[in-house]
């Protein structure tokens, strides 16, 4: 196993990691391109090009010689750390890859002095959210956007 920091080279296999492991998320709460065209089972090579343009850092997981997993960090001021885009193959889920991706973006929030880390999930997706409070994140506030067909549950990371 190893976390590896992603390149533009990446592209390509994040779109598809991302892509492959929110096609169940998308299932479950009825997600199509018609109501929210930007869920990230429908991430593509564009998408993963514009977060890296915009600062976003990706990271992979390894494992074997297969990257399984990423993560991507985004810092877009002082003190600010949003961890964003977590996805794990399904066949690699249940096995610590998605918390060790977690305790990876934490730790470099703190060498950036990241101070809390923000994430936003679907808020009626409580199993997700559970885990997420498991690891030491707490709530936050719901909001509805008019875009999405989900609220938002934002939690948080104090470091």
């Amino acid at each position: 196993m190893s976390i590896l920091k992603a390149s533009n080279k990446d592209v390509e296999e994040i779109a598809n990691i991302i892509s492959e492991s929110n096609k169940d998320v998308a299932i479950t709460f009825n997600l199509n391109l018609d109501n929210n065209p930007k869920h990230p089972s429908f991430c593509d090579a564009n998408w993963v090009k514009a977060d890296f343009e915009r600062g976003e850092e990706y990271f992979l997981y390894k494992e074997g010689d297969q990257h399984v997993a990423c993560v991507a960090f985004e810092n877009p001021r002082l003190g600010v750390g949003y961890l964003n885009r977590l996805s794990v193959l399904p066949k690699y889920r249940c096995n610590g890859v998605g918390e060790a991706l977690v305790q990876y973006v934490i730790q470099y929030a703190r060498t950036k002095k990241i101070t809390r880390v923000s994430i936003g999930i679907i808020a009626e997706h409580h199993k997700l959210k559970n885990w997420y409070l498991k690891l030491g994140f707490k709530e936050g506030d719901i909001k509805t956007f008019p875009h999405l067909p989900f609220d938002v549950q934002y939690l948080h990371f104090n470091i």
